[in-house]
């Protein structure tokens, strides 16, 4: 009988963490755990409210009383804050600039976190965000930092934001990338870096398919 491993894939934004994780979850029945989404999520209510997000405590009060529900659908994972669909929400060019001042709080780390264990508490799971395999699911049995060159991701996320009829110039993708690099992997609360057991996979090259292949083979000899 395969054992319903946990898969833990860390990276930086536009590596292709979240499609590439969707399709490897898809491929194994495992649930896909979107851990970017729910940063997004809090992001998003927070400008909605006019939080001022260097306010630690001001978001904490503020995601204590929040709900975030991760759904399947035909369309891919939904994301609900409060029962309302934010899925496209969090995805704009506002979230997207923001979101890492928000992960940065150690406070919002730590709930965030909590929930994220939970969802994978009973393995069969793919997670994919920053801090994965070396803070959320330490003992996951197969660890994956994925990456790829500053312009591939900003011609990647370039491409993702016409799809979605959202208006960007590559340049300030670039620009943006670049900082948000930065970001995360300078934060002091669980900054963006490879996991020790983790193995590395540069997609700059690869086409999506033949990424999830390399982690799909990976995930069935660790099964």
């Amino acid at each position: 009988m395969e054992k319903r491993i946990q898969i833990a894939i860390d990276g930086p934004a536009g590596a292709g963490k979240s499609t590439i994780a969707k399709i490897v979850a898809e491929n194994l029945s495992f649930t896909y755990i979107d851990t970017g989404a729910m940063y997004r999520a809090v992001t998003h209510k927070a400008m909605q409210q006019n939080i001022k997000l260097d306010d630690a405590a001001a978001l904490e009060s503020m995601l204590r009383s929040t709900n975030i529900t991760l759904k399947p659908s035909s369309k891919g994972q939904l994301i609900f804050v409060d029962n309302v669909d934010v899925s496209d929400a969090i995805r704009s060019n506002e979230v997207t600039a923001n979101v890492s001042q928000v992960a940065a709080h150690a406070n919002i780390r730590e709930i965030l976190v909590a929930m994220q264990q939970q969802l994978a508490a009973n393995g069969g799971v793919v997670m994919d965000g920053r801090d994965i395999a070396t803070h959320v699911l330490k003992d996951a049995e197969l660890k994956i930092f994925m990456s790829a060159s500053v312009e591939e991701r900003a011609r990647r996320r370039f491409a993702d934001n016409e799809s979605r009829g959202i208006k960007s110039s590559i340049e300030r993708l670039r620009e943006e990338i670049s900082l948000r690099d930065k970001l995360d992997s300078e934060r002091e609360a669980s900054p963006l870096i490879q996991a020790e057991d983790a193995l590395f996979l540069d997609t700059t090259e690869l086409t999506i398919n033949a990424a999830a292949n390399a982690i799909l083979k990976l995930a069935k000899e660790k099964m």
